[in-house]
């Protein structure tokens, strides 16, 4: 079973480690980089976590203690009701779980409370699973195409899906 709960001001330290840990894992997944968010303060964290709409995924038969996965999301100014869906990350020994779709449903189920009628993510050309992931969760491919912004090297794709 996987549990889902939106971040609150005690979790900065289970933030910080999950997102450096996500950030190490695959970097050329995100588009921060791992030393930009390990230069955080804790205040940094904090306010992350104030602005709303951060969660963390348990898997408590596997570690209670220890976020499984996160996932954000933040209304788009520049696009009025539009969800963006950010920083997704499930930890390589929890990924086949549903900790991933379970985030998903978190952060959608925000962004309705917030009258949002679109959910909108990027995701780079390469990585597979998590494209077949947002597929498998609705999304389907926008055509908009840009740089990873960490590395322009890597192409990011748009996907996207009605709330």
């Amino acid at each position: 079973m996987v549990l889902v709960r939106e971040t609150v001001q005690d979790d900065w330290q289970a933030l910080r480690d999950i997102r450096l840990a996500a950030l190490q894992d695959a970097p050329d997944a995100f588009a921060s980089t791992y030393a930009e968010q390990a230069a955080f303060t804790e205040a940094d964290w904090r306010d992350a976590i104030a602005r709303g709409g951060t969660f963390l995924a348990y898997i408590p038969e596997v570690s209670a203690a220890e976020p499984a996965g996160l996932a954000g999301g933040y209304l788009r100014e520049e696009r009025p009701g539009t969800l963006a869906l950010i920083s997704m990350f499930v930890r390589p020994q929890a990924r086949g779980r549903g900790v991933g779709e379970a985030l998903i449903a978190a952060v959608n189920t925000w962004g309705l409370a917030r009258q949002a009628a679109t959910m909108h993510l990027w995701v780079t050309e390469t990585n597979s699973s998590a494209r077949l992931l947002y597929e498998r969760c609705g999304f389907s491919f926008t055509g908009e195409r840009q740089p990873l912004p960490s590395n322009p090297a890597v192409a990011e794709v748009a996907m996207a899906r009605p709330l």
